[in-house]
């Protein structure tokens, strides 16, 4: 839960130092800033999908179990194809 809230602070910090680059005319800053608020982003969205994956597995283990052994059948074959 706290992931989430320092995701969300680091995407506002990195949205506040991309609009200074682009008022300050700085490319460097403005695309430190956009890149900030991207990975940001990104993060906060991987911790939301594992939160919703642990949860859908908690409720329903059986459904867990047989989604990973469908994955493990998969990777099994494309990974010993010749």
């Amino acid at each position: 839960m706290f992931g989430k809230a320092e995701d969300k602070l680091k995407e506002a910090s990195g949205k506040a130092q991309e609009v200074y680059g682009r008022v300050t005319d700085s490319p460097d800053e403005e695309a430190k800033g956009a890149a900030r608020k991207y990975a940001s982003q990104a993060s906060y969205a991987v911790r939301d999908a594992a939160d919703t994956v642990r949860d859908q597995v908690s409720s329903n283990p059986l459904g867990g179990v047989a989604v990973a052994a469908a994955v493990g059948v998969v990777l099994g074959y494309l990974l010993g194809r010749k």
